[in-house]
């Protein structure tokens, strides 16, 4: 069957999966938020919530978020915020 499609010039479908990641923030010298570390993906929406409001004790704020993707092609859906504590700015 890959040998019909790869004569037919089909491409093979891009695999969907739903990212969960969580990100925390700190305030630097001058009080600015900045992010502590890069986002840690989390392998489940359970794990990430359950990850940021641990996080929420030691940092000015955390977020968690999901989000469709189909990392494979480099595509990424709208962000639905899972769980929110402190300050966190806006993120785009």
């Amino acid at each position: 069957m890959s040998k019909i499609r790869a004569q037919s010039g089909e491409q093979p479908t891009a695999k969907s999966t739903t990212l969960h990641v969580v990100l925390a923030f700190e305030r630097d010298e001058e009080g600015e938020l900045r992010a502590a570390f890069e986002a840690q993906q989390a392998p489940s929406e359970h794990a990430a919530i359950s990850r940021a409001k641990l996080m929420a004790r030691s940092y000015a704020g955390v977020i968690a978020w999901s989000r469709p993707a189909k990392p494979d092609v480099g595509e990424f859906g709208e962000p639905t915020v899972l769980y929110q504590a402190g300050d966190v700015p806006d993120l785009e």
